[in-house]
């Protein structure tokens, strides 16, 4: 509430889990490619109910999205923790897996205006952790993300990058 509270405008929620979670957990099953299994089912006890909690008080905040790591078995060192590099034969699947995600929080009522390509992607972190380079993103969003949001009908969102805080 701008008059009562804190007046926030902005608000951000994770893709599947991040270091705030409980526990580490994807969509999908693993090596699930074309993404048959993806499903926000874990989302639906707590997080999303919040989200709509919070719409209620305040339905013009704007919602931005990121993802802390890949699946595991998207990446170099086959761990959602710990860094590790999002493996090229994947980044369509990846691309594709931020965009299902959007799109099911949209069919839940959650609207989203933007997302970020990598929270701190040059963080290797003991939780949920992918290390980009500033080129590896760039190229991500050029050949992959970029392509699969416009495919997608979602060409309109904000895109951000280089979501970073350490020191850069």
């Amino acid at each position: 509430d701008s008059e009562k509270g804190l007046g926030y405008t902005l608000g951000r929620t994770h893709i599947h889990s991040c270091d705030f979670s409980s526990h580490v957990y994807t969509y999908t099953r693993d090596g699930d490619k074309d993404l048959q299994s993806f499903s926000i089912e874990p989302d639906r006890k707590f997080r999303l109910p919040f989200i709509r909690k919070v719409l209620e008080r305040n339905p013009n905040l704007a919602i931005f999205v990121s993802p802390w790591s890949p699946p595991a078995w998207m990446k170099s060192n086959q761990d959602m923790l710990h860094g590790g590099k999002l493996l090229p034969q994947f980044r369509e699947s990846w691309a594709q897996y931020m965009v299902r995600f959007i799109q099911a929080y949209q069919e839940e009522g959650i609207p989203i205006w933007g997302l970020t390509v990598q929270n701190e992607p040059m963080a290797p972190q003991t939780w949920e952790s992918c290390v980009y380079t500033a080129e590896e993103e760039r190229d991500f969003v050029r050949d992959c993300l970029g392509p699969a949001l416009h495919r997608s009908g979602l060409g309109d969102l904000k895109l951000m990058i280089w979501d970073h805080n350490r020191g850069l």
